[in-house]
């Protein structure tokens, strides 16, 4: 569903399973560091809305977008975290790297999720201007960072669902 349709901060509490047990890596990219600031915000406050610890979240910073994936990889692989939020934010410019970055960290976060035993969550805006990534970042059309940690709770749970 387009954003535009929809608040990306609104969600059935009641639909979303605990996080008391469950174990976060967060990497999150510095560029369009005030847009990745309010991601991460509300990424970090929804996990501990819906009871994961400050202790069970571990947060990493990368130089941009791009890096997300090799961010990720390296905390996939060092800690014992249940899923990983990658949060990111690529504004159109006016030559064709916006499309080379997004592509690249698509498939590089859709390969982590293939390779790995554990969800890779792309909580990355793309848009089209700053306004665009306002509005996504706790503006009008609330805050991917919020969806992205709901995704990463349902899908350690669906995880552990499927184990048993």
């Amino acid at each position: 569903m387009a954003t535009s349709l929809q608040n990306l901060s609104i969600y059935d509490e009641q639909s979303v399973p605990s996080a008391s047990k469950m174990k976060f890596g967060i990497v999150v990219s510095e560029w369009n560091r005030p847009i990745t600031d309010a991601l991460y915000q509300g990424a970090k406050n929804t996990l501990l809305k819906h009871g994961a610890t400050e202790e069970n979240i571990v947060t990493i910073g990368v130089p941009g977008s791009f890096e997300l994936t090799a961010g990720a990889r390296l905390l996939a692989k060092k800690t014992d975290v249940d899923a990983i939020i990658c949060l990111g934010c690529v504004i159109q410019g006016d030559t064709p790297h916006f499309d080379y970055v997004c592509q690249g960290v698509t498939q590089g976060i859709t390969q982590l999720n293939v390779k790995f035993k554990i969800p890779f969550i792309f909580g990355v805006l793309t848009t089209d201007n700053q306004e665009q990534a306002e509005e996504r970042a706790g503006g009008k059309h609330g805050n991917k960072g919020d969806e992205a940690a709901i995704t990463a709770i349902k899908m350690v749970d669906l995880s552990c669902r499927l184990k048993k």
